[in-house]
């Protein structure tokens, strides 16, 4: 009997497994295609794109929550003093990285929010050093160095500091480091923060709205459908993300992360972004740096024992 049940708890890890990947592979694909839907609302603004984020993540991240009966997980953060405070913080976060993104892709600069999700989990590696007092392995060091060298090729000859890019990866990874000190599951803590900025969000939508200056409204019906649909676009890929999460290790999900930035990247080109010879040496030296990176992370996943080298 007992040798009859190894088959099975196989089959069941590999279709975990199988099911963490497609999940990982759809919310990679979803955020790496975002810059399409901000493409197409470019006509709003920036902060009106930011606010239908917020208000419309509401309704659809409580039909989530529902169906996944997290709202046990919703209750104990919003009357949990120190969890709220958090959540606030995580929220200003969210919200600040969002708008810069939105407005990079709209002012036509998607290179350099692809190079900002590039760089981020090179930076959660300095900031495990720096705050946890962890140690880099050498690829990881050397991954690093690649990716500073690029973004120094990229301000000194390319002209312009990435202002963008390193506000978007330093943003998200501080927004990583204090989300860690929460204990809540991925939907329910996006839907906390959300529900801190949505009295915000919805004052500022009722003021353009008196001022006659909102884009949302009955005299474009279609435009309007569009911006509800920033509700699912925000919360779907996050719900694939958590369910690749609890099926797949780290490792994994970290090295499927650069799927993303790299269809962001693909976007750029297609939209005619100038692609300068600076531009160029950067990503070239961040494309070494992440394959030498999850090189890394897969060779230490299957020997544990290189991870405290």
């Amino acid at each position: 009997m007992q040798g009859s049940a190894k088959p099975c708890d196989a089959e069941s890890s590999e279709q975990q497994t199988r099911d963490g990947l497609i999940s990982a592979l759809i919310a990679y694909l979803l955020w790496g295609f975002l810059p399409l839907y901000f493409v197409v609302v470019k006509e709003v603004g920036s902060f009106e794109v930011l606010v239908h984020r917020v208000i419309w993540a509401v309704p659809f991240g409580a039909a989530i929550i529902f169906a996944r009966h997290q709202w046990t997980e919703v209750k104990r953060a919003l009357t949990h003093a120190k969890m709220l405070m958090y959540l606030t913080i995580t929220a200003i976060l969210i919200a600040g990285n969002w708008l810069v993104y939105i407005w990079a892709v709209q002012s036509e600069q998607i290179f350099q929010a692809s190079l900002g999700y590039y760089i981020n989990p090179l930076l959660f590696a300095v900031v495990g050093v720096l705050i946890m007092g962890e140690r880099l392995r050498k690829p990881q060091m050397l991954a690093v160095i690649l990716a500073a060298a690029g973004v120094l090729v990229l301000t000194f000859s390319g002209g312009r500091f990435p202002a963008i890019a390193l506000f978007l990866g330093t943003s998200f990874t501080i927004y990583g480091v204090i989300r860690k000190k929460v204990v809540i599951g991925g939907m329910p803590g996006l839907f906390v923060e959300t529900i801190v900025l949505l009295p915000f969000a919805v004052i500022y939508l009722l003021t353009l709205i008196n001022q006659g200056e909102a884009a949302f409204g009955a005299n474009d019906l279609a435009l309007s459908s569009i911006l509800i649909l920033a509700g699912p676009i925000t919360v779907v890929p996050l719900l694939f993300f958590a369910l690749a999460a609890r099926r797949l290790n780290l490792s994994t999900v970290g090295m499927m992360q650069f799927i993303a930035p790299t269809i962001q990247f693909c976007i750029g080109v297609y939209y005619g972004e100038q692609l300068t010879p600076a531009h160029i040496i950067c990503f070239s030296c961040i494309w070494a740096a992440v394959a030498l990176f999850s090189w890394d992370a897969l060779r230490s996943n299957r020997n544990p024992t290189l991870a405290s080298a």
